[in-house]
């Protein structure tokens, strides 16, 4: 892209100009982790050394501008992903304590028999919370399956669906194949069953626009640190009227209204899910890294990401043995492979010897492993700072891992 200026982008992640095993850095594990810039982590130590003290309630001055600065965070996400109200905006730990809020408290709605409907490339975090609801109230969950490029079987998926379904449970961008699923006409469908729908956005947050309603989107979840902001903040966006109608996930301060030993009452929304006391300084941190991609402009990053994954991609399919899970034709920046009979952890291995930061395994998508067959994958993720170089130095690494491995 021409205007887009990667190298002073990277002046702001003194991480990406270290050295591993004596060569220099490419980071490509963003899928898992994206790094964070100066701007975001001088956020974090101005609360820290600044205003430390618990929000909510206090009287006090550090008190009362912690809280606020956390609640700017509230407002800011309300802007961003486009809900009605703060009221809506929930924090958690993370996409997956808000999935498991959903799955927890939502489903305390549920009944013996009602239907989940789940996709094959959902991660473990949009899988295990249903099944353990499965459990405890005998729900039944129900699985679509996908085509060989990784995209959705939409008739299946449509298929799947009885007077018995209450929700969908899928992934926006699937952390293992790339592919953008079509939450909005996902969420348009259920909704003509009478169904709600939940939204794992982890891997969609830092690359594509988020518009709950534009979308129609019941439960949104996302987490700060894919976004280039701290670790253990996330968000659940909940639509007013079901977030309304659902009992607390937790209990303890915050949470509450009144509490007496005959009977304790519910503080009103959003508070009434945000037990204890939060990370209420990575929580105003994690305004920064939204103005930060602001700053950007999410267009710019999809559009540099897409760039990579396309030079990526053809540079790579040039490798002898090379293979490619996941070709959807609407993608995200995430490759993961497999080259000839190599073990997917050789291979990462070997990369990380040259500087090379992939990551290998299941990526906790193992029902996804078994629909292709395999154990696991290698997997390059590309963000905002990651440059053409780079990727031509990850190939190069490839076809030499390959040639080692052959």
């Amino acid at each position: 892209m021409k205007d887009y200026d990667v190298d002073a982008l990277r002046e702001q992640y003194p991480i990406l100009s270290r050295k591993v095993n004596g060569r220099p850095l490419v980071y490509l594990d963003n899928a898992a982790t994206s790094q964070t810039p100066r701007v975001v982590v001088d956020a974090v130590e101005d609360g820290y050394y600044d205003r430390r003290a618990n929000v909510h309630r206090g009287v006090h001055t550090l008190s009362q501008e912690a809280t606020a600065a956390m609640e700017a965070t509230r407002r800011r996400i309300k802007d961003f992903i486009n809900a009605d109200s703060t009221d809506e905006i929930i924090f958690t730990r993370g996409t997956t304590e808000a999935i498991n809020l959903v799955a927890s408290s939502y489903g305390q709605l549920l009944s013996e028999g009602d239907e989940v409907i789940l996709t094959v490339m959902e991660h473990h975090s949009n899988i295990v919370p249903w099944q353990l609801l499965q459990r405890r109230s005998g729900i039944v969950i129900k699985v679509v399956p996908i085509h060989a490029d990784g995209t959705l079987d939409m008739d299946a998926f449509r298929n799947l669906f009885t007077d018995r379904t209450r929700l969908v449970s899928v992934c926006h961008v699937s952390n293992v194949l790339g592919t953008i699923n079509p939450i909005a006409d996902i969420i348009a469908y259920a909704h003509s069953k009478g169904a709600v729908v939940c939204i794992d956005g982890a891997q969609a947050s830092p690359h594509v626009h988020i518009d709950v309603k534009e979308t129609g989107a019941d439960f949104y979840a996302f987490s700060s640190h894919k976004m280039y902001g701290p670790t253990g903040i996330g968000v659940l966006y909940g639509r007013s009227e079901l977030l309304q109608a659902m009992p607390p996930y937790q209990g303890g301060g915050e949470m509450i209204g009144h509490v007496s030993f005959k009977g304790t009452t519910w503080a009103d929304l959003p508070y009434k899910f945000e037990a204890g006391t939060p990370d209420f300084i990575g929580a105003a941190a994690f305004r920064t890294a939204i103005d930060y991609i602001d700053s950007i402009g999410m267009d710019a990053i999809a559009a540099h990401e897409h760039e990579l994954l396309e030079h990526a991609t053809d540079a790579m399919l040039g490798i002898p043995g090379l293979r490619i899970y996941g070709t959807a034709p609407d993608k995200s920046a995430v490759i993961s492979f497999l080259i000839g009979d190599a073990h997917h952890y050789d291979t990462g291995v070997l990369l990380d010897q040259l500087g090379i930061a992939v990551r290998t395994g299941h990526h906790c998508a193992q029902p996804l492993m078994e629909f292709f067959g395999i154990e696991g994958t290698v997997r390059a993720s590309f963000a905002l700072y990651n440059t053409h170089a780079e990727v031509d130095a990850f190939v190069a690494a490839l076809r030499r891992v390959a040639a080692m491995l052959a």
